[in-house]
């Protein structure tokens, strides 16, 4: 007798050729798309790691992950000695040697130094999107899933933000800048004359005015652009905790509140981390809506320097690697620009795969604790 596992994964033996051909025709496709993102990594890592990479200890050229982003000087001294430096060192060789002593001078933008700017704009983004997101995504499920009366309507609601999931990128960004960049609320003691209007409290003006192009606006428009992911990913995880745990509280006389958050939202809460997961790779990766809201080309400063309040980091507009790496794509690529460019797409995607792979731990970790 055949076993019964063996039977269900093969099926039955009728018409064993027209199965082997669907069988191989799935499978094809499969490992096709597999090869296909080999291929894309492979190409990544293979010339993206020469630029991070060195022969010898630590192994790793760590001004290219410390140090910020500079213009590289490429010029021949009075000896005919090629120099390749960034603009820090290349104003100190001015100053000791003379400019007298330069000769066929070329400069890259964005092309020497490190990237530690754009690697601090995009953690901070993405972390701070995800953590809006997952607060009011996580809201609105629980209301869909546990409170709201089913219906025509609420159904509708759902049919809205699976709709908002396909919104190209590019109307979030916009979406971005007209309300959290032009017009948010912010208290000031002096509203500016562009505020669409302003509610006086008393000790201060609530004026609707925007936050302008700054980490918060960006965080906050990337937010909206995820949120369907988490909102339809966390509702579907909260219908999956069995309703024998929801009734069974109740009977013990919990109210709807508590058997919610000790009986449903800890089993559901690695579905959740899921949507985590999806969404951060999104976040990270997005550049339209950050150009409207946050990123900058070029700063000098990290976000917290020269800030006095913690909360003024907020405000401070940010690089972001995505921008970064576009930025990078607009100038030709040479021998002098390639460990910008390729060094930049090897740490974005480093990036991409620590946080996924950080998610994805912490979900393990939550669904071993939890079973039922």
């Amino acid at each position: 007798m055949d076993n019964p596992e063996q039977l269900i994964r093969k099926g039955v033996h009728h018409g064993a050729l027209k199965q082997g051909a669907v069988k191989s025709l799935l499978g094809g496709l499969t490992w096709g798309i597999v090869l296909i993102a080999l291929l894309i990594f492979g190409r990544i890592c293979w010339d993206g790691a020469p630029a991070l990479m060195k022969p010898e200890f630590p192994y790793i050229d760590v001004s290219f992950l410390t140090e910020r982003t500079q213009t590289l000087h490429v010029f021949d001294d009075a000896a005919g000695t090629r120099h390749s430096i960034p603009s820090t060192e290349y104003h100190a060789w001015v100053e000791k040697n003379g400019a007298e002593s330069i000769f066929n001078e070329q400069t890259y933008s964005y092309s020497g130094g490190g990237i530690i700017g754009p690697i601090v704009g995009t953690a901070l983004l993405t972390l701070l999107s995800v953590v809006l997101a997952l607060f009011f995504g996580v809201a609105a499920a629980i209301y869909l899933s546990e409170y709201a009366k089913q219906g025509k309507f609420i159904n509708l609601v759902r049919l809205a933000i699976l709709n908002l999931a396909g919104v190209p990128s590019i109307v979030f960004g916009l979406f971005g800048f007209a309300v959290f960049v032009l017009a948010a609320p912010v208290f000031t003691d002096n509203p500016i004359d562009r505020s669409l209007f302003t509610v006086p409290l008393g000790f201060t003006y609530l004026s609707f005015q925007g936050w302008n192009s700054s980490l918060i606006a960006g965080a906050a428009t990337l937010a909206c652009m995820i949120l369907p992911v988490i909102i339809t990913a966390s509702e579907e995880s909260l219908k999956a905790v069995p309703q024998g745990f929801r009734e069974a509280s109740l009977a013990l006389g919990a109210t709807r509140w508590h058997t919610i958050r000790k009986c449903v939202l800890p089993f559901a809460t690695p579905g959740i981390l899921t949507s985590s997961v999806l969404s951060l790779a999104r976040a990270a990766g997005e550049t339209a809506p950050i150009m409207f809201t946050a990123a900058v080309a070029a700063k000098d400063s990290l976000p917290w320097e020269g800030v006095s309040n913690p909360l003024a980091v907020l405000q401070s507009q940010v690089q972001a690697l995505p921008y970064h790496i576009y930025t990078l794509s607009k100038i030709p690529t040479s021998e002098y620009t390639q460990r910008a460019q390729y060094g930049s797409v090897f740490v974005f995607l480093m990036m991409i795969f620590l946080f996924s792979t950080v998610s994805i731990v912490l979900r393990h970790r939550v669904r071993s604790k939890l079973k039922w």
